[in-house]
């Protein structure tokens, strides 16, 4: 890694930021596989979900039914253009992120990693019955309509598409490393 935070082997001209920069769906592995992906680059990792719980002082589906989703996603589109502007490791993004206009344009450029999952690894990882507020009410039939939507700008934003359907987070890791050109000499 170099002094600047761009990824080892980027060459000069890259912008800096994140060497890495995870978007998907609940359950596709995002903060799992980031954790060991900035453990493999001797690096940070940060989650823009995190972050967002620390300036609100609570929990996400706190911050949905208290002060509601605007709220949430003005919360959430500042999380993403710090971390962008100020992390040079690892970021992982939450699952609707990817839906500002402006967070997409943020990571044009970025080497960004969409971790693609189907439905049936999603509910084994997260249980579809965890507090998710967007899942709240018929979580299956609401995952699928929130991935027809965001499986098109989930694809565009990204450099890379790493489908995480029965595979380990190491494994994941790996395919990210390889499809990134992120291996370390």
């Amino acid at each position: 890694m170099t002094g600047t935070g761009t990824p080892p082997g980027s060459g000069t001209g890259a912008r800096p930021g994140p060497a890495v920069v995870l978007v998907g769906p609940p359950g596709s592995g995002k903060s799992t596989v980031g954790a060991l992906l900035a453990e493999r680059l001797g690096t940070g990792y940060r989650d823009t979900d995190g972050d967002i719980e620390r300036i609100a002082g609570k929990p996400i589906p706190e911050i949905f039914f208290e002060d509601g989703e605007p709220r949430f996603r003005a919360l959430e589109r500042q999380a993403v253009r710090d971390a962008v502007a100020e992390h040079p490791g690892v970021l992982s993004l939450g699952g609707g992120a990817i839906m500002d206009e402006e967070t997409r344009k943020l990571l044009t450029g970025l080497p960004v990693v969409f971790l693609d999952v189907g439905l049936a690894d999603a509910v084994k990882r997260v249980g579809l019955d965890a507090p998710r507020p967007l899942l709240a009410v018929n979580p299956r039939q609401q995952w699928r309509a929130l991935m027809e939507q965001r499986r098109p700008l989930y694809t565009e934003a990204a450099r890379a598409v790493v489908t995480t359907d029965g595979r380990s987070p190491e494994d994941v890791a790996e395919a990210v490393l390889d499809a990134l050109e992120l291996r370390q000499s």
